[in-house]
């Protein structure tokens, strides 16, 4: 969880949910 807050927050908020839901089905 920390990598996907962390990538989340080095998008500066743009795209931020689609980055985090293409992680967790990644994961």
């Amino acid at each position: 969880m920390d990598y996907v807050i962390t990538v989340a927050n080095q998008k500066g908020g743009v795209g931020k949910t689609t980055t985090v839901i293409n992680l967790g089905a990644a994961l």
